[in-house]
């Protein structure tokens, strides 16, 4: 029996069981011919993109309804070592003791995290970046009524004007207006323009979407300290604030370290063009843990759910080929395009690296809605539909837009 260990319960780790046992069965093999395993440490596939939103709890699937009715095993378990000489994986069971897994191919789809920072009064920031960090925040700001008044009380301050900085300053206008009717959002930036990643592009629909909600953007200033009532910028500005949002900085699961292979400023794992780590024998990295490149691009792709879904489909694919001695394939993602929600502003949508805005405001917030609620969503209960969605060349869907822009292909 051959054994395939897959690392992480994301649509990387999702997708690269289910592009596996695709084509153990599409070759008349059974699991005891390949067996199939992902170790995670819950029992959920998050729906990381959509934490920015209210209710985030409802922001997942179980994922023993998705890879077990395809004959995918799952071990419950944090991962606290990997050791590539001997193929084995060691993981903490919930019941504390500690689980020694076996493989004869590896993929790393273990994800990214958001970077804390060491400042004063840290420990009253919020953040997004896990559904535990988001259900703390919407738990915060439905209290917000409860607590005294105050000239704070309905402020938040949003660090990081960046993608996700950008999604949940926009959202919190509509969350906090559910609340009080005098709200205020501060969006700080330490550089000098919005969206400093997407480029000019977009820029002039953030700007209006900001303008129009009436989000305060704070440009050229950093977070200096905080307490539970106010924070202080490095201009010396003290804003009254009970709520701080941190999204400043992503790095790569801290679970490379344990593969001695070249990494890029995030994190990321350097594979090559079938999604293996370079110099690393019997390892595979997909999702927010590879530096992949889009060849028809010339670009290292971003960390992104956009870019996650089909390096675990190449990935997932490329370890079930390894072991069955058949042709890889190379990683060949779909053209780049992001679509930013900005609240109750809407959204926009761009296509290229250069992002060229295709779409904004309402017509976009429909394309984000289809992306959100139902693109990214593996079936649930349906091993058919799964597996006729997995594999590297399943695509996802042609939308038609009510505007006037053509069909975008995200």
């Amino acid at each position: 029996m051959s054994r395939i260990l897959i690392v992480g319960g994301g649509f990387a780790g999702v997708w690269s069981a289910a592009s596996a046992v695709k084509l153990r069965q599409e070759r008349g093999l059974s699991e005891k011919d390949l067996q199939v395993t992902v170790v995670n440490a819950g029992d959920d596939m998050v729906i990381r993109p959509r934490l920015y939103e209210a209710d985030p709890d409802r922001m997942r699937v179980p994922l023993d309804r998705v890879l077990g009715p395809i004959g995918v095993r799952r071990v419950a378990g944090t991962v606290v070592g990997i050791d590539t000489d001997a193929r084995t994986v060691s993981a903490v069971r919930r019941d504390g003791t500690t689980a020694t897994l076996g493989y004869d191919r590896l993929v790393l789809a273990s994800g990214s995290q958001v970077v804390r920072p060491a400042l004063p009064g840290a420990e009253h920031l919020f953040d997004i970046d896990t559904l535990a960090g988001a259900a703390t925040l919407d738990s915060h700001l439905r209290r917000l009524p409860d607590r005294e008044a105050g000239p704070g009380r309905f402020t938040a301050v949003v660090v990081g004007a960046g993608f996700t900085g950008l999604e949940i300053a926009t959202e919190l206008v509509g969350r906090l207006k559910e609340l009080a009717d005098d709200v205020r959002v501060v969006l700080v930036e330490r550089l000098d323009a919005v969206g400093p990643e997407l480029g000019e592009g977009p820029r002039p629909a953030i700007e209006k979407a900001l303008a129009d909600l009436g989000v305060e953007v704070r440009l050229g200033v950093s977070l200096e300290e905080l307490a539970h009532d106010k924070v202080r910028l490095s201009d010396g500005t003290v804003i009254p604030t009970s709520t701080v949002v941190w999204t400043a900085g992503m790095t790569a699961s801290p679970l490379t370290s344990f593969i001695a292979a070249e990494k890029d400023h995030l994190g990321r794992l350097d594979v090559d063009e079938y999604l293996r780590v370079r110099g690393v024998p019997d390892v595979y990295a997909a999702g927010d843990t590879a530096a992949a490149l889009s060849p028809a691009e010339g670009r290292v792709v971003m960390q992104s759910c956009q870019h996650a879904l089909p390096q675990g489909k190449f990935a997932g694919h490329n370890v079930a080929a390894d072991l069955l001695d058949e042709a890889l394939v190379r990683f060949e993602p779909a053209p780049y395009v992001t679509c930013l929600s900005l609240g109750p502003a809407g959204a926009v949508v761009t296509s290229g690296w250069d992002r060229e805005a295709q779409m904004t405001e309402h017509i976009a917030k429909d394309l984000k809605h289809t992306i959100n609620e139902q693109w990214i969503y593996p079936p649930v209960d349906d091993p058919a539909e799964l597996l006729n969605q997995a594999g590297p060349y399943a695509a996802w869907p042609e939308y038609e837009p009510a505007g006037t822009v053509e069909s975008l292909a995200v």
